[in-house]
């Protein structure tokens, strides 16, 4: 089934459909993971884009209920080369066709993706429309320029978790009020479009954990009387989160917090620091990273398009990683306050295991503030 992909530079596309008719609007970016297609569908962070993969061959190892990162799919389009409808892989329950469509998703082949992706490179990451249904290219290009775009949203609200708390035992949530009975620290995680790996990994090191609602306030958050406070990652701008950043803000000093991605944005807009948006954002799981505690280097997953500009953090936040492609700010930590954040993914779903030591760093820091 023949589709259009037009972007709001006027570049129009033909591609072909895999899962039937369908049309869908958003923020066009790549990844340039060479597996892990399924986690990318299901991180909620990609919520509100179309995502095209460079790695040609995408669908060769099918999906299957192990590797999803959250309880569906938040991208509204995934665009590959070439689509494999034969999964070869022990583990496959199904093929990638399939699980698009159970969750409405449309997917096309047959584009020329290097092109797209060096695009993206020079133009930036442009708003989309992808259409089986209207295949007329002035009329595709006008209604991509015409979308209200990422910037200033609050794309929180659109994948946040559910409104009730939960624990997550047994490889799974289990709805909640409090922390499992037990030993071990105890963590609420704040979902912003929480990764359940990020729950497997505090869960392994471990931690109780409670996940609750973004826009929990603080007070509710410590009247749970935490170890510590885990931010996650989601999608979207930050500074156009509401309300988030004001709770973070009265947590810190009262508890050890550790944040990823989004969570780290707004740990920066919490410090008084600010934010912008990157050209065509880092996303993919080869990003290589510099600690500048220990001198490190580490290859790292990674899934932004906004950044947190170093030269608006405060005399009392230090910057401890560096991105080594561009230079940008990767991490960061209070010099008084027991507070660190990460942009990258050290969850690694899918990804490099460099970075696993983060949460390590986060259990020390309960331990000391203990």
């Amino acid at each position: 089934m023949k589709a259009l992909i037009g972007l709001e530079d006027g570049t129009v596309m033909t591609a072909r459909s895999f899962t039937g008719p369908g049309e869908a609007v958003g923020e066009i970016v790549f990844n340039t993971s060479m597996s892990g297609y399924q986690e990318v569908l299901t991180d909620p962070s990609y919520t509100g884009q179309l995502v095209t993969m460079t790695y040609p061959m995408i669908g060769n190892y099918g999906v299957n209920r192990e590797d999803m990162e959250s309880a569906g799919v938040h991208l509204r389009a995934f665009l590959v080369r070439e689509y494999q409808d034969r999964p070869s892989n022990h583990r496959a329950t199904g093929t990638l066709a399939d699980f698009l469509k159970k969750y409405g998703v449309l997917g096309v082949e047959g584009l020329d993706t290097r092109m797209l992706t060096r695009k993206i490179r020079i133009t930036g990451a442009m708003k989309a429309l992808i259409t089986t249904e209207d295949l007329d290219p002035e009329s595709v290009v006008r209604r991509a320029r015409a979308w209200e775009g990422l910037v200033g949203r609050d794309m929180v609200a659109l994948v946040a978790g559910p409104a009730a708390r939960y624990r997550w035992e047994n490889n799974g949530p289990v709805p909640a009020d409090g922390f499992a009975e037990g030993t071990g620290f105890k963590v609420v995680a704040l979902d912003c479009g929480i990764k359940y790996n990020q729950l497997r990994l505090l869960t392994l090191k471990g931690c109780r954990v409670l996940v609750v609602p973004a826009t929990t306030s603080a007070e509710e958050i410590l009247a749970l009387q935490p170890d510590g406070v885990f931010l996650s990652n989601g999608p979207g701008d930050p500074a156009g989160v509401r309300g988030v950043v004001d709770n973070i803000r009265k947590l810190l000093g009262k508890v050890p917090i550790f944040g990823i991605c989004l969570g780290h944005q707004m740990l920066g807009l919490a410090y008084g620091a600010t934010t912008y948006k990157l050209k065509f954002g880092h996303r993919g799981g080869n990003q290589p990273v510099k600690d500048l505690l220990t001198g490190r280097v580490e290859i790292t997953s990674q899934n932004h398009g906004f950044c947190v500009d170093p030269a608006s953090l405060p005399n009392n936040v230090e910057m401890t990683h560096i991105n080594l492609n561009d230079g940008s700010l990767e991490g960061m930590r209070h010099r008084e306050w027991p507070a660190f954040s990460v942009q990258y993914h050290p969850e690694y779903a899918s990804g490099p295991h460099d970075a696993e030591y983060l949460f390590d760093r986060f259990m020390q820091m309960m331990e000391q503030a203990g």
